[in-house]
């Protein structure tokens, strides 16, 4: 189980990204725009070289629902490698079924 207080720092993240994204992506937009003056574009990068570095979708990590696990995560079921294998072998995972041939 992965400490609680990074679990907590993650889910901050998440709120953080969640509550800047439409802003950030606005000063991107400018930032890159060659239609745009070169000043507001250097104004528009500025601004975002100011906002936290948490805003950024970019330091979002994947953790498991269950755990916390930051490795082994998988996507498709959003907890781990370790939590998956438990939970399919003792079939609470609908439609997963262990391969045989």
């Amino acid at each position: 189980m992965a400490k609680k207080s990074a679990i907590a720092r993650e889910n901050k993240r998440r709120l953080l990204v969640a509550k800047h994204y439409k802003r950030r992506e606005e000063l991107r937009k400018i930032a890159k725009d060659l239609t745009v003056s070169e000043e507001e574009r250097e104004r528009a990068r500025e601004a975002l070289n100011k906002m936290k570095r948490d805003t950024s979708p970019s330091r979002l990590h994947n953790r498991c629902l269950l755990t916390g696990r930051p490795r082994g995560y998988l996507r498709k079921f959003a907890i781990s490698r370790i939590c998956f294998r438990q939970m399919a072998s003792m079939g609470e995972i609908p439609g997963v079924v262990k391969a045989s041939w």
